[in-house]
């Protein structure tokens, strides 16, 4: 949402109220330092090990009080969060229109990614204007009954606020990561709700495996504050010298990170986007996919959480440089950095400041 908000900043035809639910206060706080944001109003309703029932009420109760007093010409939500949804469920109480970006992402199951499928399926229920990232994400709003004027493909903004950091200098180090020295970093993340436990137990131990196996090989993990992820993980990996448990990192530094992996393990949305978009090729700890455009275009793996599928993969690219070297040169059909730019044009002509919608990304 940052590149939207500072679009939207530098439009005369808008004044945007950037309101934060806080959900995950160091990641937030991290990515507000980073572009300059200022939230108008905060939240702040993150509480210690919060259910999906905690954070659905506290972030309803909040945004409904916001919405009365602003009374918003639209509410803006981005992404398949649980606050996604209730920012939409919020606005529709209210009958103020909503703008879901990043819309029309599916797996068609709905435990998978739980909730998340769920909350994009409700918001777009709710939503007026459809910021599809993709021409896959329209269709699957279109079979669904939404109707083609009210979608716009505009590639997805993550990939705009890639362009505007992947090249800045001056980035602070991230804490805990050693010098490479010629070896091999496998960059690590882990999140899903449905991969606690058990499926993640058997990621992690075919991280132990490969470090077993290769002895180039460091694995940099950033452990997510969900302590059901940082239970396991820390049981596992901890203490294994070549395995660096790190704090997430700010986008930044996060950025740079990826930049100099040489493979990526993810279960995240997002990163299967930026991986794409910086040529590292990703495997996907996922049964499931709602971004299956970096699978076709080949840069991306869906290996699931099978602990031999996930070393037969890996050691798989990293012993065979062909193998490797057809994901690395992927294509992206994620965006070209003008989402925000459409999002915005978009709004104008919805509310009538323009004469007509922007072009639409292709992928």
């Amino acid at each position: 949402m940052a590149p939207v908000i500072l679009r939207l900043r530098e439009s005369k035809d808008f004044v945007p109220v950037v309101v934060v639910t806080a959900q995950h206060r160091e990641m937030l706080d991290q990515v507000t330092r980073l572009f300059g944001i200022t939230p108008d109003r905060d939240l702040d309703i993150m509480r210690p090990e919060q259910s999906l029932v905690d954070i659905a009420t506290r972030a309803l109760a909040g945004l409904d009080r916001v919405l009365e007093d602003v009374r918003p010409a639209m509410m803006l939500v981005q992404g398949d969060a649980h606050t996604t949804f209730i920012g939409a469920l919020a606005a529709f109480y209210r009958q103020i229109p909503v703008g879901h970006i990043e819309a029309g992402l599916r797996t068609h199951d709905k435990y998978q990614p739980f909730p998340e499928e769920i909350n994009r399926r409700l918001t777009s229920v709710m939503t007026d204007l459809h910021f599809a990232a993709t021409p896959a994400g329209k269709q699957n709003l279109v079979r669904e009954g939404v109707a083609q004027d009210a979608i716009v493909v505009t590639g997805n903004t993550v990939i705009d606020a890639l362009r505007i950091v992947k090249d800045q200098t001056g980035m602070p180090t991230v804490a805990g990561i050693p010098s490479l020295n010629g070896r091999r970093l496998l960059l690590v993340t882990t999140h899903r709700r449905e991969n606690w436990g058990d499926p993640m137990r058997e990621i992690y131990l075919g991280l132990v495996d490969l470090l077993e196996r290769f002895p180039d090989v460091e694995v940099v993990f950033s452990v997510h504050p969900n302590p059901a992820v940082r239970r396991v993980v820390t049981e596992v990996l901890r203490g294994h010298k070549r395995a660096h448990l790190i704090e997430p990192p700010e986008y930044g530094p996060w950025v740079q990170l990826m930049k100099q992996a040489y493979l990526i393990l993810t279960d995240s949305g997002g990163i299967q986007e930026e991986a794409t978009a910086l040529g590292r090729p990703a495997l996907v700890l996922r049964r499931v996919t709602e971004r299956p455009e970096g699978v076709e275009a080949g840069t991306l793996r869906l290996v699931g959480t099978d602990r031999g599928r996930i070393v037969a993969e890996a050691t798989k690219l990293l012993t065979d440089a062909g193998a490797y070297g057809a994901m690395a040169q992927a294509r992206n059909p994620y965006g070209d950095g003008r989402a925000s730019e459409r999002i915005v044009e978009t709004l104008r002509f919805y509310f009538r400041r323009a004469d007509s919608a922007p072009d639409e990304f292709t992928g």
